[in-house]
C-alpha cells in the first residue's frame, strides 16, 4: 500500500476545513524571522505604503481613514548620536521599546534607566527639544479594505501628545476625548490629517463613524491577530527587513520639541455616538 501524501501529484488530500486557514506564529516561526512586513510611512508628510522596507504606494491626500485595531501599551524611545539626513533610516545608538529602560539588545545604554537618561532632559537635543525622542507604535487597517492587510504605523512624539487646538486632537487627546464617551478607539473609523501648520509631519486625529456589527467583529479580529501584535512589538527595521536577525534600526525623525502629556478637565456627560461625530463635524 503506497503511502498517501498531503500533496501528492495531480491531487490536494488536505480537508476541506484546513484549506483556508492562515498561518500561525508557530508556523512563521519555524520559517524564520526574516519575514518582513507591512507599514504606514508618513516621511515626508506624505502617506507611503511599505512593504519589506520598499515603498510600493503614496497616498498624497492630506487624510486617510484607518481602524486602528491594537496599539503598543508603552511609549517608545530612541536616541540617536550625529544628525539625522532626510530620507534615511538609522540604527539608533540606544532604544526603549517600553519606555523605561534601554533594550537588551542595545550595546551601548545611555543610562540604566529611561528617566535618569542624561538623553532625556530638556534641552539634550535640538534647541529646546530631548535627544532621545518618543513614538508609538499601532497596529492598522485601512477603512476600505477592513478584511484585508494590517499595517504598522508609527507616531513621532508631536503626533501623541499635546492639547486639542481648533478641533485638532493628537493621539493621546482623541483617545482621551473618545474613551471619555464610554466609545473604544477601536470601534469607529479613525481619520488621521496631516497638519499643515507643522513643519515636521504631524498627524491629527477625528472621529468619521462608528463601525458597523459585523465590521467592529473584523476589527476585533484583526487586533488579535499575529501580524497586529507584530505591529506594535516591532521596531520599524524589524518590519522592513527580510533577513532573519536584522540589527533593529527604526526610522528617525526630525528633531522636534517632545511635549509631555497634559491634564485634562473633568469628563463630559455620555454621548450617543451619533452625539460626538456631530461635534467632530462642527468643528470642522
Amino acid at each position: 500500500m503506497s503511502e498517501m501524501t498531503l500533496f501528492s501529484k495531480g491531487g490536494n488530500a488536505v480537508p476541506a476545513h484546513l484549506r483556508n486557514l492562515q498561518l500561525d506564529e508557530t508556523t512563521k516561526s519555524l520559517m524564520g524571522s526574516g519575514s518582513g512586513g507591512k507599514r504606514i510611512s508618513i516621511r515626508g508628510g506624505v502617506f507611503r505604503m511599505m512593504v519589506d522596507g520598499k515603498e510600493i504606494a503614496q497616498n498624497e491626500d492630506r487624510a486617510m481613514n484607518i481602524i486602528i485595531v491594537a496599539a503598543n501599551a508603552n511609549v517608545s524611545r530612541s536616541y540617536y548620536e550625529g544628525t539625522y539626513q532626510e530620507g534615511q533610516s538609522t540604527a539608533p545608538s540606544c532604544w526603549s521599546n517600553d519606555g523605561v529602560s534601554p533594550d537588551s539588545r542595545v550595546e551601548s545604554p545611555q543610562a540604566s534607566k529611561c528617566a535618569t537618561c542624561p538623553q532625556n532632559i530638556k534641552g539634550s537635543g535640538q534647541g529646546d527639544s530631548r535627544a532621545c525622542r518618543y513614538s508609538q507604535r499601532l497596529a492598522v487597517v485601512l477603512e476600505n479594505d477592513i478584511k484585508g492587510d494590517v499595517y504598522q504605523l508609527t507616531l513621532p512624539a508631536q503626533s501623541i501628545f499635546g492639547a486639542a487646538e481648533n478641533g485638532k486632537m493628537p493621539l493621546q487627546a482623541y483617545a482621551k476625548f473618545l474613551g471619555g464617551h464610554g466609545l473604544p478607539v477601536t470601534a469607529v473609523v479613525t481619520g488621521m490629517r496631516f497638519d499643515t501648520a507643522s513643519a515636521a509631519p504631524r498627524l491629527t486625529f477625528r472621529a468619521v463613524r462608528a463601525l458597523e456589527e459585523d465590521e467592529l467583529h473584523t476589527a476585533q479580529d484583526k487586533g488579535k491577530s499575529p501580524e497586529a501584535r507584530t505591529a506594535i512589538a516591532a521596531t520599524v527595521a524589524m518590519m522592513d527587513s527580510t533577513k532573519p536577525n536584522a540589527t533593529p534600526m527604526v526610522e528617525a525623525p526630525k528633531d522636534e520639541a517632545q511635549p509631555e502629556p497634559v491634564k485634562r478637565g473633568k469628563k463630559a456627560a455620555p454621548k450617543e455616538v451619533a452625539e460626538i461625530l456631530d461635534d467632530w463635524a462642527d468643528n470642522e
